[in-house]
């Protein structure tokens, strides 16, 4: 029965204290509402009704809105856009009914310079943030000269005749083949494997090789018949063996061949008939965009304006470097060398690369964004033949040749 009068006892006190006008123990706990943004503090007074207690002007009617500093303290840019209208570079105080009377930080002068320009800080960290750099760009790679897809113009301004503007669309694409051996010769990916097999060689015997690396292959019988019954096989559905082929003529101590390089750097990259492996396959597609820049490069160097025996191979490994730096396949992504290498390819003949160039310029992907430079590119591409749905408006005169 203790347990009960325990009870009982606590039932009597909790009804003495009920009917006290004052309760000793359960005082009614107040809430105040605040409305609040990172700088100020509101409080929300809720609806008067009839028998409620006033108090008079109530606590906050006096501070209606103040500071907040939520534990940091602002910096000396950090005000508010009622202070900016307010007053520029002045002190004043906050409101009229701020019980603390706080004045605002000074403001800079629109006029005057900002410390980070004074020290030559901001346009040192905005160039940082904004150029694009790529490791797979040569330093000294010469500016992109005249794209093939914008036809030339006399001085006197009428357009050239037939005969003038294909001598000029040759000059250009002889230059752009020359951009290209560039980016193939000085492919870092190429250059750090070498770097990798001369210190593997340095403690290794030296063993006679059936052919030397710089004596690629382009075009002979043997080696076309070989291609052929390879590319059969593949379109067949015998991927494994016609991997197994690509890779035997690709081995740079063997056939060294360079078309067989992209065949064999596809495979690899897409898993045709065997496991995928992205960075072995863009060490053999890096490797054919050298053996051909070889190639073209002695073919520049005695007067070809056409270009080489290696053009196709080398415009194709182009190509498929452009999308290994896009996707990320085998490298990090790298926008500004995937742009540069579609649009070499692109002035070279490529339709696809026409295509993904003119998207980079549409897009900003690698720098910035020129409908009229994707106009040209999207133009060329239907002269080739490729008529996307869609692309009427490439054909406004705006983007007509300037």
């Amino acid at each position: 029965m203790t347990g009960l009068k325990d009870l009982l006892k606590k039932k009597d006190r909790i009804t003495k204290e009920a009917q006290n006008e004052k309760p000793t123990n359960l005082n009614v706990p107040e809430f105040t509402f605040l409305r609040t943004t990172t700088e100020t503090e509101e409080v929300i007074q809720p609806p008067d009704y009839p028998g409620d207690e006033k108090k008079g002007s109530r606590e906050s009617e006096g501070r209606k809105e103040h500071r907040r500093t939520l534990g940091f303290r602002r910096s000396s840019g950090a005000v508010s856009s009622k202070d900016l209208t307010a007053s520029r570079g002045s002190l004043e105080c906050e409101d009229a009914g701020d019980e603390k009377g706080t004045k605002t930080l000074p403001v800079r002068p629109k006029n005057e310079r900002r410390l980070s320009d004074r020290l030559h800080l901001g346009a040192r960290a905005r160039s940082k943030s904004s150029e694009l750099v790529s490791a797979h760009i040569p330093e000294d790679l010469p500016e992109a000269p005249d794209s093939v897809a914008v036809p030339s113009i006399i001085l006197d301004g009428t357009v050239e005749s037939k005969e003038e503007a294909k001598a000029a669309t040759l000059k250009k694409e002889a230059l752009w083949e020359k951009r290209a051996t560039i980016l193939a010769s000085s492919n870092p990916l190429l250059e750090s494997e070498e770097q990798r097999r001369q210190l593997q060689n340095q403690h290794a015997p030296q063993l006679p090789t059936t052919r030397d690396r710089s004596q690629s292959t382009i075009s002979d019988q043997a080696g076309d018949e070989n291609i052929l019954e390879a590319i059969r096989l593949h379109e067949n559905g015998d991927l494994t063996l016609s991997t197994q082929m690509f890779g035997r003529l690709a081995n740079p101590k063997g056939a060294n061949n360079a078309l067989s390089q992209v065949l064999y750097g596809l495979a690899l990259r897409h898993g045709w008939g065997i496991p995928p492996e992205p960075e072995k396959a863009i060490h053999y597609l890096s490797l054919a965009a050298s053996n051909s820049a070889a190639v073209e490069q002695a073919a520049l160097e005695a007067g070809m304006t056409k270009g080489g025996a290696a053009k196709g191979e080398l415009v194709l490994a182009i190509f498929e470097l452009a999308n290994c730096f896009r996707h990320g396949w085998g490298v990090k992504k790298d926008p500004l060398a995937a742009r540069q290498y579609y649009e070499t390819a692109a002035n070279l003949g490529d339709v696809d690369a026409m295509d993904e160039a003119a998207w980079c310029f549409v897009e900003g992907f690698g720098g910035a964004k020129d409908k009229f430079r994707a106009a040209q590119y999207l133009r060329l591409a239907e002269g080739k033949g490729h008529k996307a749905v869609g692309n009427s408006w490439i054909w406004k005169e705006k983007y007509n040749s300037k």
